[in-house]
């Protein structure tokens, strides 16, 4: 059985995803409203009002979703239901992995924050959303 996932960082690179033995099928551009992203050590999305968040959504079988989260550093983060909006208003029920506290302020990643604008600007997101990923 497979499940959506709202990706938002780097696991929106299916080539990356694949190398890591998941199988995404269905790959497809998504919003996820009512949400912003906040770059840390890693990403994550925090709820924010006439915010959106960027993303991909794509289906895959729950056992590789729960290897891909059980990775070094990404153990804090927990899935919790939402409703993305793909480009043609069709909304779909997904899983999207954020962390439970977010990061702080003072708290960046400038690599981590360079690769996801690279990202994202080649799966052609918005330019205004690439824009605020810092």
């Amino acid at each position: 059985m497979t499940v959506s996932v709202f990706f938002y960082g780097l696991f929106m690179d299916s080539d990356a995803l694949r190398s890591k033995g998941a199988h995404p099928v269905n790959v497809r551009p998504a919003v996820l409203p009512g949400y912003t992203i906040r770059i840390g050590n890693r990403a994550t999305l925090v709820r924010e009002a006439g915010s959106s968040a960027h993303g991909l959504l794509m289906d895959l079988p729950r056992t590789e979703i729960d290897a891909l989260y059980s990775g070094p550093g990404l153990e804090a983060y927990r899935p919790e239901p939402v409703v993305a909006e793909g480009p043609n208003g069709e909304r779909t029920s997904a899983l999207c992995f954020n962390l439970v506290t977010p990061p702080s302020p003072d708290e960046a990643n400038r690599e981590y924050a360079e690769q996801l604008r690279e990202l994202a600007r080649r799966l052609g997101l918005p330019l205004d959303y690439v824009e605020r990923i810092r």
